[in-house]
């Protein structure tokens, strides 16, 4: 459980938004002072503080400084009022996450606290590279013997000392993620900042400002100058995940920095100069996106200068015993209890399925079967797969057969110029629907069973107009 320190003398506000938070499924600690805060956060070890600007005792920047020299990788969110806009510029020119202002929008406010945890936890957590297993407990780590894994470990390791832009490649829940953090670890920006930006969680309309800011006065509401993500990360390194659905619009810009190392702010009439590295991920067929005029030629080269493949599951399977085993090790760490084992008869039965959710899927199933099997021995029938996808069982066919004739009658009707994307959208709707329908609407249970963060959540929401008005967990 991630721990939120909160620094502000407003006791109120203290009381209201840990209230908000323990719903979240955070824990909070908080500190109504400068002094008193710097001591919790060396007692509490938090993942996130959130500071405000103006304490009784010291200036909310100070504080921040004496945290910052302690904790450089330590995430922090101040707490600001409209007059105090660039002095919260400049904390974050000097390593703040982010601002947000005082009163501030619930969701707005959750939202942000989500992306600085994973950025905290990006940069905090160090990824091993094939550990062997008296360690799979302690940090994450990419694991497996196979071929296919070899050849990812030589790449990361001839790649990360350089400055190198990385595109890395694979299908969902194959480890893209890990494989960048990886990179990092390795590097000589190990130190300096890593930002994540999820290309396909943020809606097309934000994604612009969330890489290269804003001046004041851009548009309706920009009230202030923002930073965006790729300025704070100057001397680091960025995640552009998912990156092949990156808007055209947007991919131009990203082309200027990858051969200029210089940006503009939207509303911006100057270059600023930025250095940082480049790693991206995508689970599309960018040649063929390149093709349909989807994705920019020039782009795909400056972005490719070294790729690397993660391997799905199915072409790996060799690695399924070792990853059972490093998975079991960290679930049971995680829940706190000890680790049953499992028999040869149930690895038999894993390493029969295609696992077209990779080893995310994998993690899922285990984590699904310690919580139902209460400490006994995994066996064969304490697994189960997904139905639709099942062997040998009538109603995954039979529901296969249902969505085979809908996608026909699609096809068949020429209405769609884009059909193949219609119908991958329309099926995606659902199942966000269903998610928020088994949890009453309360978004964040329904983020975690369908296994994607909250903010990518709401943009498919909106993407899909999904109404707003079933959610009930804000």
């Amino acid at each position: 459980m991630s721990l939120v320190l909160i620094i502000d003398d407003d006791h109120q506000l203290c009381t209201s938004f840990s209230k908000l938070l323990l719903q979240e499924g955070y824990s909070t600690a908080t500190a109504f002072s400068g002094t008193e805060g710097i001591e919790q956060a060396h007692i509490v070890n938090p993942d996130l503080i959130v500071l405000d600007i103006r304490l009784p005792d010291m200036s909310g920047i100070e504080v921040f400084e004496v945290l910052h020299a302690h904790y450089p990788k330590l995430p922090v969110i101040i707490i600001t009022a409209f007059g105090n806009t660039e002095t919260a510029i400049g904390a974050i020119q000097k390593g703040a996450y982010d601002f947000i202002y005082k009163p501030f929008d619930v969701p707005e406010m959750l939202q942000l606290v989500e992306k600085a945890i994973i950025t905290g936890r990006c940069m905090s957590s160090l990824v091993e590279v094939n550990p062997g297993p008296e360690n799979y407990s302690g940090r994450e780590a990419l694991v497996g013997s196979s071929r296919q894994m070899l050849e990812v470990y030589k790449a990361i390791g001839r790649v990360s000392s350089t400055n190198a832009t990385v595109l890395i490649r694979g299908e969902s829940g194959t480890g893209k993620e890990l494989a960048s953090r990886a990179i990092y670890n390795y590097s000589d920006r190990v130190d300096l900042p890593f930002m994540v930006v999820n290309c396909v969680a943020i809606p097309e309309t934000l994604l612009e400002s969330e890489l290269f800011g804003y001046e004041k006065g851009t548009f309706t509401g920009a009230t202030h100058r923002r930073l965006g993500k790729i300025e704070q990360a100057r001397g680091g390194t960025v995640f552009l995940d998912e990156v092949g659905d990156m808007p055209l619009s947007i991919q131009a810009k990203l082309l200027r920095l990858l051969q200029e190392n210089s940006i503009e702010r939207l509303g911006g009439k100057e270059p600023i100069d930025v250095d940082v590295r480049i790693i991206a991920a995508t689970n599309r067929d960018l040649e063929k996106a390149v093709r349909e005029g989807k994705f920019r030629e020039d782009l795909y080269y400056r972005l490719r200068v070294v790729s690397i493949t993660m391997p799905p599951l199915r072409e790996r399977k060799d690695d399924i015993n070792i990853l059972v085993t490093y998975l079991l090790a960290r679930l049971t760490k995680e829940m706190a209890i000890t680790s049953p084992g499992i028999t040869s008869e149930a690895i038999a039965k894993l390493s029969r399925y295609d696992w077209p959710g990779n080893i995310r899927e994998l993690s899922n199933t285990l984590k699904k079967t310690l919580i139902f099997n209460r400490g006994a021995p995994i066996l064969a029938e304490d697994i189960s797969f997904p139905s639709i996808i099942r062997p040998h069982d009538a109603t995954g066919p039979a529901i296969a057969k249902t969505i085979q004739a809908w996608i026909r009658h699609v096809l068949k009707s020429g209405e769609h110029e884009r059909s193949y994307d219609f119908c991958l959208d329309h099926i995606a709707s659902v199942i966000i629907q269903e998610g928020l329908s088994m949890t009453k609407g309360n978004r964040s249970q329904a983020a975690k069973i369908l296994g994607i963060s909250r903010p990518t959540l709401h943009a498919k929401m909106e993407k899909y107009g999904i109404d707003q008005a079933v959610e009930q967990d804000d």
